[in-house]
């Protein structure tokens, strides 16, 4: 079982009521999300359906509806009876030879584009964490830096996509949050390949580094570091961006 992030200010983001009721689509979508994110940990059981529509500010038909079509993707079960309810299935982890094909599939100035929006929105959201995170976003911030530690392949893209995740949410924006989900769950996967010259130790390094200057309040040291790191992992993606278009 993957340890779920559990920052309240990830789940308040993911949970909070949605701008047009009665969509189950919508429900879905941030039910997705929570799940491929890490939001909500494999086996882990849902709110009950009235808990959920009061959350999100529908009716307990859309919410049903929602369940539904999260049941037919593979990323939901209702166990019923004693104990039953509504349960998390993570989906498996995807394989380098299915990183590949994402990766090939988007251009350099796509890549270039995707990096240019993620170091906005990740490089405000380390710079505000440093000005308002509590001491418990600290500590939550420091362990998701150590999860990077000894971590290969996509349990380190993992890694990487939690971290941010906590940084956003140690930002106490509720929008930043917002967008920082919303890339991750268009984009995340892509940048976070665990392909090329991707070390985890110089990346764990780094998070930390980042969560020190959280920690320290230095906002405008978090977001340079931030930024760097955002960088240099779009310069990584490109050089294996080029070796695939060659080979």
């Amino acid at each position: 079982m993957r340890r779920p992030l559990t920052s309240p200010s990830a789940r308040s983001v993911l949970f909070a009521p949605l701008d047009q009721t009665g969509r189950a689509e919508l429900v879905a979508r941030r039910l997705v999300d929570a799940i491929t994110l890490g939001v909500l940990a494999d086996q882990e059981q849902l709110p009950s359906e009235a808990e959920l529509a009061e959350q999100f500010g529908v009716s307990t038909v859309t919410v049903r509806e929602a369940l539904v079509a999260l049941r037919q993707q593979g990323l939901v079960q209702t166990k019923r009876g004693r104990g039953g309810g509504s349960f998390v299935c993570a989906p498996p982890e995807e394989n380098d030879e299915t990183w590949r094909a994402r990766l090939r599939e988007v251009s350099l100035s796509e890549l270039r584009d995707i990096g240019d929006d993620y170091v906005a929105i990740a490089g405000a959201a380390a710079r505000l964490a440093a000005e308002r995170s509590s001491a418990e976003d600290i500590a939550r911030l420091q362990l998701a830096a150590e999860d990077l530690d000894g971590a290969v392949g996509t349990a380190a893209a993992r890694a990487e996509r939690q971290f941010h995740l906590e940084v956003a949410a140690a930002s106490q924006s509720p929008r930043l949050t917002h967008q920082e989900i919303r890339l991750q769950s268009e984009q995340g996967a892509l940048l976070w390949l665990p392909l090329g010259h991707h070390d985890p130790v110089t990346a764990c390094t780094e998070h930390r580094a980042i969560a020190l200057a959280i920690a320290q309040a230095d906002g405008d040291r978090a977001r340079i570091l931030t930024e760097q790191h955002i960088l240099d992992t779009i310069d990584r993606l490109g050089e294996v961006h080029l070796d695939l278009l060659g080979s």
